[in-house]
């Protein structure tokens, strides 16, 4: 057992990260979590250390997880030192103790801080997870999806990264790509077979694309849009289904709640508005062009 924490903060999906003060003995400056002395397992405790560093109350804080002991240099000292996660309903942070400043970033972004202590990142990812990214034949995503669920939940030599895998993700908006929540790059790289062992290679699945994805570069892709997205009055579209495929028609009216439109056709002698499924026409021309 390690009597060294580093706690780590997240409020919804962003995780608080603290900037040491230029004074203080060890990594002056450098990017952290909350850095406390004691035992790890002592939660109350823990808890308390977050509240001097941070002022976030304790009734605000619920405690996760924890995970074990990593090694940390602190100068020409090597330290063991746990990684303990919390979940914050509060974002006011007052920073005190060892800190000057603090930030609420995307777990993905923890890579991009230019000064931070030993290992954040490996820390944050033993107690949390990261979203990193699949490349795949386009239209297979669905089948590498299942294929790696059938993957995880077999008895094989992917046993020990069973754990550390924690959600697969098909964007409806992305092809060629899927998403996998986990722990560390190199177990995703086990997990499709790209990182040498006994584990055969993913079919269908070329890559992990290097690095993490911050959660907000996701979510575009992630929130199924209406069908009425991008199409306005005036707009020129050309009809894709119904007795009237193939006809181009000018949209006179959108009804998002419906997700319908209501449009002219260019070609009838009397023109009758039509309304149709806003998924069934496709845009070939904005009205402001």
């Amino acid at each position: 057992m390690s009597d060294a924490f580093i706690a780590f903060v997240r409020h919804e999906d962003k995780v608080l990260l603290m900037q040491r003060a230029d004074g203080v003995a060890d990594f002056p400056s450098a990017w952290d979590g909350i850095y406390g002395i004691g035992d790890p397992t002592d939660i109350d405790a823990v808890t308390t250390r977050i509240e001097e560093a941070t002022g976030i109350s304790a009734a605000n804080l619920t405690y996760v997880r924890s995970a074990d002991a990593r090694g940390l240099e602190f100068g020409n000292r090597l330290n063991d030192v746990t990684p303990v996660l919390f979940m914050s309903e509060s974002t006011e942070v007052e920073p005190r103790t060892l800190y000057k400043e603090a930030e609420w970033v995307d777990p993905g972004s923890i890579g991009d801080k230019a000064y931070s202590i030993p290992q954040i990142g490996e820390l944050y990812g033993d107690v949390a997870s990261y979203l990193y990214i699949l490349k795949t034949t386009m239209g297979q995503e669905h089948k590498v999806a299942s294929e790696i669920q059938a993957r995880l939940s077999g008895t094989g030599s992917l046993q020990d990264i069973q754990g550390e895998i924690f959600g697969v993700l098909c964007a409806p908006m992305l092809r060629g790509f899927i998403f996998v929540e986990a722990s560390a790059f190199h177990h995703v790289e086990k997990l499709i077979g790209r990182a040498g062992g006994r584990t055969t290679p993913l079919k269908n699945c070329r890559k992990v694309l290097p690095g993490t994805s911050p959660l907000g570069d996701v979510t575009p892709y992630l929130e199924p849009k209406a069908a009425t997205a991008g199409i306005e009055e005036g707009d020129i579209v050309e009809i894709r289904a119904s007795s009237f495929k193939g006809e181009r028609a000018r949209v006179t009216n959108v009804a998002e709640n419906k997700e319908e439109v209501t449009v002219e056709l260019f070609d009838a002698q009397i023109p009758i508005p039509i309304t149709i499924r806003a998924d069934q026409v496709r845009v070939t021309q904005r009205v402001d062009e």
